[in-house]
C-alpha cells in the first residue's frame, strides 16, 4: 500500500471576507505543482460562507461537481431551471457536461454555511447537464460505510459520470472498519472530517487527508470518535 499524508495545515488557504476556504488541491490563487489532483479527483474545498453571501452566477463544463453541506443551508439556482435549498445533511450532484451556469448562496442571513465542494473529471465528455440532490440518513453511517456516490443510478446514494464511489462513516473510538475497493486500479482519498484515525502506521487528525494507492482493501481504526469521507476514484481519466 502506497500512502501520502496531507496535514490539514498544509492545504491552501483563502480569506475573502465572506468566504473562508481550504484547498486540498491547487485552486484559484493556490498552486502547488505536487498537489494538482489525485487521479480524477481535481478539487476538494472545505468552505465556510458567511450569512447571506455566496457565489454569483458562473459557468462550468465537463466536470462532476459534488457538494456536501455540513452546517447551515445553501440556496442553488441554475440554467437548467433548478432552484431550491440544500440543507445540512444533504448532498448535491451536478454534471456540468456541455455547460451549465449556476449560483450558490448561503440562504440564512446570520448563520455561516459549512460545506465540502468536490470536483471530478468525468469519464464522458459533453453529456447533457443534470442536477440531483438527496438528504442523507445520518444513522446509516454509524460504524459502517454509507455509500453516497457511485456510477450506478440504481445503487445507494447519487450517481455520477465516473467509476467513483464515495462513502461516509462515523466510527466509535477503538473500532476498526475494513474498506474493500470496488474497482481494481482505483485509489482512495481519505479525509478525516472530525476526530482521529489510523491507517497502517499513518495517524490522521481532524481535516488531515491521506492518498491511498496500490491496494485492494485497508483498515481504518478510530483513535477516538471520528467521522471520515472516503473517495474512491480512478487514478487515470
Amino acid at each position: 500500500m502506497k500512502t501520502t499524508l496531507h496535514k490539514s495545515d498544509s492545504r491552501g488557504h483563502a480569506e475573502r471576507g465572506w468566504l473562508t476556504s481550504w484547498h486540498t488541491f491547487s485552486f484559484a490563487d493556490y498552486h502547488d505543482p505536487e498537489r494538482v489532483h489525485f487521479g480524477v479527483l481535481r478539487v476538494l474545498n472545505d468552505d465556510i460562507i458567511a450569512g447571506g453571501m455566496g457565489f454569483p452566477t458562473h459557468p462550468h463544463d465537463n466536470m462532476e461537481i459534488i457538494t456536501i453541506v455540513r452546517k447551515g443551508t445553501l440556496a442553488h439556482k441554475d440554467s437548467m431551471g433548478n432552484e431550491g435549498v440544500i440543507e445540512a445533511g444533504d448532498i448535491q450532484v451536478m454534471s456540468a457536461g456541455t455547460g451549465v451556469r449556476h449560483s450558490e448562496f448561503n440562504a440564512l442571513p446570520d448563520t455561516a454555511a459549512e460545506l465540502f465542494q468536490i470536483w471530478l473529471f468525468p469519464n464522458q465528455k459533453n453529456v447533457e447537464p443534470r442536477y440531483e440532490q438527496l438528504k442523507l440518513e445520518e444513522n446509516a453511517r454509524n460504524n459502517k460505510f454509507q455509500q453516497i456516490i457511485s456510477p450506478n443510478a440504481d445503487d445507494a446514494g447519487l450517481w455520477i459520470h465516473q467509476d467513483a464511489w464515495f462513502h461516509l462513516a462515523k466510527i466509535d473510538g477503538g473500532t476498526t472498519l475494513q474498506y474493500d475497493l470496488k474497482k481494481s486500479g482505483n485509489g482512495v482519498y481519505l479525509l478525516v472530517i472530525e476526530g482521529a484515525v489510523s491507517v497502517g502506521d499513518q495517524k490522521l487528525n481532524r481535516r488531515d487527508g491521506l492518498e491511498i494507492e496500490d491496494v485492494e482493501s485497508f483498515e481504518i481504526t478510530a483513535g477516538e470518535g471520528a467521522e471520515v469521507l472516503l473517495m474512491e476514484v480512478p487514478m487515470r481519466g
